[in-house]
């Protein structure tokens, strides 16, 4: 696999698309951070970290309108990829649909959003989008 972050991606989107209360996605530190991040900006219902193997898996919980059965996660976007690295200064950190989408960055300090990321003054590898 070349990209595992776009692949971490399109799990969540098809299991989107599909409906899906739950879905299981290999693990790695930056898709533990990337889920922690989805998590506290109300993107997603839950995560679990499962040791099993040398690899482990997460399992994420998907956040659905209870009525409307309508996703909390409208789009998920990679911007940065292994052919074509996106970086920011913090100058430059784009901001997703005016403040209403989130970016998230991989920095010197962290996997990030892009609010902590101008706060905090600095700039790195735009992973993706989400809105």
């Amino acid at each position: 696999m070349t990209d595992p972050i776009a692949d971490y991606l399109t799990r969540l989107r098809n299991a989107i698309k599909a409906q899906h209360r739950v879905v299981d996605v290999p693990a790695s530190n930056l898709k533990k951070e990337i889920t922690k991040i989805l998590f506290e900006k109300g993107y997603i219902l839950n995560f679990k970290f499962i040791e099993d193997g040398p690899q482990g898996t997460i399992k994420i919980a998907l956040k659905y309108d209870p009525i409307n059965r309508v996703n909390a996660i409208k789009e998920l976007q990679r911007v940065s990829t292994p052919g074509l690295r996106r970086y920011a200064g913090y100058k430059n950190v784009p901001r997703v649909l005016n403040g209403l989408g989130i970016a998230i960055l991989s920095t010197s300090k962290g996997v990030m959003t892009d609010k902590e990321a101008r706060d905090l003054k600095i700039g790195g590898e735009v992973l993706c989008y989400v809105y």
